[in-house]
Formats: structure tokens, C-alpha cells, sequence
């Protein structure tokens, strides 16, 4: 039992002081570590990003389009981020996706439940399991699900599109 923790320590990437774990579970299917980026805007750190897919893959496309499992970890390296600032920068980035009038309700949906702030250390996850949806988990718990993988390729897109919030986080979650 030791052997297994110590082995399960020693399998994970770290950037900017946050430290993911190099394998995770969604829907009951093993994810391994994709990449790791770093989220900054205006010259502030402001989340870690860790993707995890069922295997590696540096392909965006094929990502978005695979109805598969995925899961994007956003760990919070920047003190406080509030609502505020959160539904601002969800919106903006939203606003970049194709057929965002479509998937206005949806949208709505997930920035009803962001919480008032998000604090450095905490996380907010988006995963994603076929015939069940986009679950946005904040703090840990389930806060709303989404069902369709059209949403899915939206929220997703976010980071992996044509225009995400930067390409170096892109890059880096896409391992590159």
C-alpha cells in the first residue's frame, strides 16, 4: 500500500506550484494528465489548467470532436477571484465559441452557480461523460450538469478553439 502512494506521488507534473496528478477518473474511465498551462491575464497568474483525456493527444479537433470523456481541472493560483470577475472572463471567452445564441440557456445555466469568489488553492472542473453531459464542479461539488456533446465542444473550446484565452495555455495543454 505504501509502494502504490509513493508510485502515485511520483506520477504527477507541476507548474507554477501546483502539482496535478498525472491520471484521473470520469464517468468510471481511467484519464491520463494531457497537459498543463498556465492562465494569464494581464501579466497575473490566475489558474493552473490541467486537461485529462482517455490517452494523449495534441490534436485540438479531435478532441472537441471525439464524444468521449474529458475533464479540465482550473486550479486557482491567484488570491481571489470574484463571481464578478469569473462570469466576465466565462463570457468573453463563451462569446468566442461558435453557436453561442444556441447554447445561450446553457451558458446561463453554469454561470447561475459560480460561486461569489474563488480563492488561490481552490478549483473549478469541467468534465464531461457521454449520455450525461458537462458537470461543473466547484469547490469539489457538482454544480450543474449540461447535457449534449454540442456544449461539451463549447465549454472545451474555450481552450482548446481557434481563440483561447492564450495560446500558451493551449499549447500546454495540449503537451506541446
Amino acid at each position: 500500500m505504501l509502494l502504490a502512494l509513493l508510485l502515485s506521488v511520483a506520477h504527477a507534473a507541476t507548474l507554477a506550484g501546483v502539482t496535478l496528478a498525472d491520471t484521473a477518473t470520469v464517468a468510471g474511465q481511467p484519464m491520463v494528465l494531457n497537459g498543463m498551462g498556465l492562465r494569464e491575464k494581464y501579466f497575473v497568474d490566475v489558474y493552473v489548467g490541467g486537461l485529462y483525456l482517455p490517452s494523449r493527444s495534441g490534436d485540438p479537433a479531435a478532441i472537441l470532436s471525439a464524444d468521449a470523456p474529458k475533464r479540465m481541472v482550473m486550479h486557482f493560483v491567484y488570491g481571489k477571484v470574484s463571481r464578478e470577475q469569473m462570469v466576465d472572463s466565462f463570457l468573453e471567452d463563451f462569446g468566442k465559441q461558435p453557436g453561442v445564441a444556441a447554447q445561450q440557456a446553457n451558458i446561463d445555466k453554469l454561470l447561475a452557480v459560480v460561486p461569489a469568489a474563488v480563492l488561490r488553492g481552490e478549483e473549478i472542473v469541467f468534465e464531461y461523460a457521454p449520455g450525461t453531459g458537462t458537470t461543473m464542479l466547484v469547490k469539489g461539488r457538482p454544480a450543474a450538469t449540461v447535457a449534449g456533446a454540442d456544449f461539451m465542444r463549447m465549454v472545451f473550446g474555450i481552450w482548446l478553439g481557434p481563440i483561447p484565452p492564450t495560446a500558451a495555455l493551449k499549447a500546454g495543454l495540449l503537451g506541446k
